[in-house]
């Protein structure tokens, strides 16, 4: 048997653990990373103080503090690049940032070992995508410090197959470079998956023409909202994989086969679910923050991260892997949701429905507040003119009434990475829309 192939039917008998096994195997890697970031790591020395170890049960860690955002957002030590930092700088071998949407972009570093481990996960997300060694793959991604594209171009390098970076590019000139070099998969975000077929249309270079096989798809919800893959699957005749992660935790979730949601990678990450706004556990089903602790990192490791991820968590799934379940992936953020006259709102729901609509071509939403209450607007580039019949349809189906603006074609933003549609003019003086 090959080194590859025993690899990985050992990724794929962890997929497949009895869950007391599992519990037991992070219960063990847990008890083997304290030991080696305590007493190193100042951030989690404040934070836990001394903790007696080893644990004895994940009970027990269950009862230590989580971590925030706001926290890992902190200026650093003197002498430091990131607050959650275990060994001096001189010990780390690369520099990512957050992408700062929310604030000020919080530093990570990654040791050799870390990136390693970044690069053993990323198979497991690479496995059930169905890529293959000697696959030519295309990264249509600008290039920066954002840890995401640099992981999945290096664990695709130590999986054996072509790489094709496109920073720097147009969308035409990845799309010539997709077709000149005969590319079969391509990682992006839905959002950029859905303008490169616009592109393609525009010039005269359609993406169901470039063989592409699979896309791998990360950034936003799209790749499990039914009606977003169905849309990209359909404009590139190709299979749709969905995945998920984040700068200060690793690339956690792995889509199923189906489409219908993800799995988190339980073996190396420990999940746990708690009632919105709460830190009491979430029953199974039901509507949850999802808290996650990495297994793998000692450099800057995360134990117990509120990652403000919404998710309805799915234990007795029926599929063919032990891992937890979340049915529809990401299904938005906490401090995203919106309440309009009673009624919760997400922009992945708002997405999925104009999604349903075929002419849609890109959308925007604005968010006003009006006699203290938000209110929604939508401007909508559709080429079948069904302004009326989606606003319909949105009433319908969020039980609220959402004005639908017609966009003149090619007049609203693209996004290369991840969209941002929604424009949020609460607390400035707007009193209607």
């Amino acid at each position: 048997m090959s080194e590859f192939a025993a690899n990985y039917a050992q990724r794929q008998s962890l997929r497949k653990l009895p869950r007391a096994d599992l519990s037991a195997l992070q219960l063990t890697r847990l008890n083997q990373l304290l030991a080696e970031i305590s007493p190193q790591n100042v951030f989690y020395r404040q934070k836990l103080g001394e903790p007696r170890l080893p644990l004895a049960s994940l009970d027990e860690f269950t009862r230590w503090p989580t971590t925030h955002k706001e926290e890992l957002a902190a200026p650093p030590a003197p002498g430091q690049l990131a607050v959650n930092q275990t060994w001096p700088t001189n010990q780390y071998a690369r520099y990512h940032q957050t992408s700062g949407t929310s604030g000020r972009p919080q530093a990570v570093l990654e040791t050799r070992a870390d990136w390693q481990w970044w690069m053993d996960v990323w198979q497991t997300i690479y496995d059930a995508a169905d890529v293959r060694p000697g696959d030519r793959v295309l990264l249509a991604f600008s290039f920066g410090p954002f840890i995401g594209f640099w992981s999945a171009f290096d664990a695709a390098v130590a999986r054996g197959c072509l790489l094709l970076p496109a920073g720097g590019m147009s969308s035409a000139a990845r799309l010539e470079m997709a077709q000149a070099n005969q590319v079969n998969v391509i990682l992006c975000t839905p959002s950029y998956a859905l303008h490169l077929a616009e592109v393609g249309r525009r010039h005269h270079l359609p993406v169901a023409a470039l063989g592409v096989r699979q896309l791998v798809l990360a950034g936003e919800p799209g790749g499990s909202i039914p009606s977003v893959r169905a849309k990209i699957s359909a404009e590139w005749q190709a299979a749709v994989h969905d995945h998920a992660g984040a700068t200060e935790v690793g690339p956690w979730g792995v889509g199923d086969a189906a489409g219908e949601g993800l799995f988190v990678i339980e073996s190396d990450f420990i999940a746990e679910f708690f009632t919105p706004g709460t830190d009491e556990p979430a029953p199974e089903g039901e509507l949850a923050e999802l808290v996650l602790s990495c297994l793998g990192r000692a450099g800057c490791p995360i134990l117990r991260y509120r990652t403000r991820d919404l998710v309805r968590p799915v234990w007795r799934h029926g599929k063919d892997c032990g891992w937890v379940f979340l049915p529809g992936g990401i299904l938005g953020r906490a401090d995203d949701m919106l309440v309009v006259r009673g009624v919760n709102i997400f922009p992945s729901s708002v997405e999925a429905i104009l999604r349903e609509f075929a002419g849609v071509e890109e959308f925007r939403v604005t968010v006003t507040t009006a006699e203290a209450m938000d209110q929604l607007a939508i401007e909508v580039e559709d080429a079948n003119q069904q302004h009326e019949v989606i606003a319909e349809t949105l009433r319908s189906r969020l039980g609220l009434k959402v004005l639908v603006h017609p966009a003149p074609a090619g007049s609203l933003p693209r996004f290369e990475g991840k969209g941002k549609r929604w424009v949020d003019l609460r607390g400035k003086n707007n009193t209607s829309l």
